[in-house]
């Protein structure tokens, strides 16, 4: 026996691995793949800015009218309406892009 290894059995050894190593290699991420944590606050902050636009325009109508604070609950519930709108349209979004960018998987898996 010699203690050679033989170079054909190496290099096919070689050429399954690669093989095995790309079959395990994490697939590539979407490009425009955002975390869940990223596109929680980019929601909260649609409902947010919706009640602070609300309360900036009811107070300054209330201010420019003299009559506190009847404009201001009434745009902070628009505000409110508005920025629950902008979520939801938001989370559509989201949704449909996960569906598009999912691979088909086969039950085996």
């Amino acid at each position: 026996m010699s203690d050679a290894p033989d170079p054909d059995r190496l290099k096919a050894l070689e050429e399954r691995l690669a093989a095995a190593r790309k079959v395990r290699a994490p697939k590539p991420t979407v490009e425009d793949h955002y975390s869940a944590a990223s596109q929680g606050w980019r929601m909260v902050i649609e409902l947010v800015a919706g009640l602070a636009i609300g309360f900036g325009i009811g107070y300054g109508l209330d201010s420019l009218f003299g009559t506190m604070p009847i404009f201001l609950v009434l745009f902070i519930l628009l505000g409110f309406a508005a920025g629950v709108k902008t979520m939801l349209r938001t989370a559509t979004e989201i949704q449909a892009k996960n569906a598009a960018g999912a691979p088909a998987r086969d039950e085996g898996e």
